[in-house]
């Protein structure tokens, strides 16, 4: 946990009398400033910190592999937003998919409150970017300064060539991993190879160099200095996650009626007879948490539910050979309760927990739907505005307009362009028109009606845009005028 450092004071002489103390009188000012220290977790190893590594390894694996994966000609996943196209393997996505985006943030947000209301933080402490890339920072520092003992005693001593070399390789370290992150993540908007040219080119007037040192940079600060800064003090979900807990979430919770009163002792003492509770004060729990906090206060905002002092402490319980669990994943009801596992559970999934449940399964259902039922073309026809109506050769009726095609398959297609609505209402202009994948056309269409073919006024009509290759039809509203 952040410390303050000893208070800073300073003594001032008084040589006037502006506050009626006598000439010569001391006055303290005590500086409001408050320093922290750096944190150096500890590393530990159990169920927890596996799970942990695991999402890191998934997590980067699928990060930084997605952009040199082929589909067809094209990278797998790519946001092309000079072209304004979102590709995602075989599915290609426009502006006009807005829709789509508001369906992923509505799921995404779904998500955080049913695992908030389940088991809190489980985001922050094994998927999130910046516990991800802090664990991996930390894991480059122990490699190239030493475990955590190591590194404190390094810190405190004067510089060295050994120091500077360490420090060095660490830099050196941290540095290629934060450029490739920043690398990989611009290599989602532009494609990767083009950016590798770029590189190769040095094109310093380039958006995506610039971007790319960005983001390297920013990595570089998050993960390797600010750290757990970023929980504390920047991100918005430590200050309002209180609002998802209850007594039936699952928070990482150290067992006071068990540990108290806390105290060292032998392997082989009795903590009855000495009337001390199975926590034995080794502060390893505050070692190797991330933030530096005492799970052993109780629940607070800085706690990211990584789980890592469970496991340390589960290691301290098996040399001492009492029972795990000492600290653990529970619920405040069932510590007061003293509930088991399956009463535990039997509260977690509770009315709240089911109808986030309910509500994320029927949005993922209605995006499923609607991505499969999704018809790979669009249409958008306008009036030809400097022509309502006209009169044409033989004696016609003449509307014109403007059909938007956009093909968002990825192979050529064939479009059919026919009209309903009025009888004897055709389609003077080509009707057959032939767009190049992922393209879009503009269409000027000539809608021809005998003279008496319809009452003067507005006329409701439907243009049909039949896609024979896809089996697919588009129909669109339009207005045929009959001038008076």
């Amino acid at each position: 946990m952040s410390e303050s450092k000893s208070t800073a004071r300073k003594i001032i002489p008084i040589t006037a009398e502006p506050t009626g103390l006598p000439p010569g009188a001391d006055i303290e000012m005590v500086s409001l400033y408050q320093a922290t220290k750096k944190i150096y977790p500890r590393s530990v190893k159990g169920l927890f910190s596996r799970w942990r590594w695991i999402l890191v390894f998934l997590t980067q694996i699928i990060f930084y592999g997605l952009p040199w994966l082929e589909w067809g000609q094209r990278q797998a996943v790519l946001f092309d937003l000079g072209a304004r196209r979102f590709y995602i393997f075989g599915l290609v996505l426009y502006p006009q998919d807005f829709i789509y985006l508001t369906g992923i943030l509505v799921i995404s947000a779904y998500s955080l409150f049913l695992f908030t209301a389940v088991a809190g933080r489980l985001w922050c402490g094994y998927a999130c970017p910046q516990t991800v890339y802090t664990e991996i920072f930390l894991w480059l520092e122990k490699l190239a300064e030493g475990d955590r003992s190591m590194r404190m005693r390094r810190d405190a001593a004067p510089w060295t060539l050994e120091k500077f070399a360490r420090k060095a390789a660490k830099q050196f370290m941290w540095i290629t991993l934060a450029l490739w992150t920043g690398f990989s993540f611009v290599g989602y908007f532009t494609p990767i190879h083009t950016l590798a040219g770029e590189f190769a080119q040095w094109n310093l007037g380039s958006w995506e160099i610039f971007w790319t040192f960005f983001y390297a940079f920013a990595t570089w600060g998050n993960a390797g200095f600010m750290r757990e800064q970023v929980c504390k003090y920047m991100c918005p979900y430590a200050r309002f996650q209180s609002a998802m807990f209850d007594k039936d979430t699952l928070i990482v919770t150290y067992d006071q009626e068990r540990g108290e009163p806390r105290g060292a002792r032998s392997k082989k003492a009795d903590p009855a007879k000495l009337n001390l509770g199975s926590c034995v004060d080794c502060s390893l729990c505050v070692q190797v948490c991330p933030t530096g906090i005492d799970i052993r206060n109780g629940l607070q905002y800085e706690c990211i539910g990584c789980g890592a002092c469970a496991d340390v402490c589960d290691e301290v319980m098996d040399k001492l050979g009492y029972a795990r669990g000492l600290v653990k994943y529970t619920t405040e009801h069932a510590l007061e309760q003293k509930w088991t596992k399956a009463q535990t559970l039997s509260h977690v999934f509770r009315p709240r927990v089911l109808i986030y449940t309910a509500i994320l399964v029927l949005v993922l259902a209605a995006m499923g739907i609607s991505l499969a039922l999704r018809t790979p073309f669009k249409v958008d026809v306008v009036r030809d505005r400097g022509s309502l109506a006209s009169l044409a050769e033989g004696g016609k009726i003449e509307n014109v307009f403007g059909i938007q095609i956009m093909n968002a398959t990825e192979s050529t297609q064939k479009f059919h362009i026919a009209v309903e609505g009025l009888p004897g209402l055709s389609v003077a202009s080509e009707t057959d028109v032939v767009i190049e994948s992922t393209q879009s056309r503009w269409v000027p269409v000539r809608l021809q009606l005998p003279y008496d073919g319809a009452e003067p006024g507005s006329h409701t009509i439907h243009f049909q845009i039949e896609a024979p290759g896809m089996g697919k039809t588009v129909n669109e509203k339009a207005v045929f005028i009959v001038p008076r």
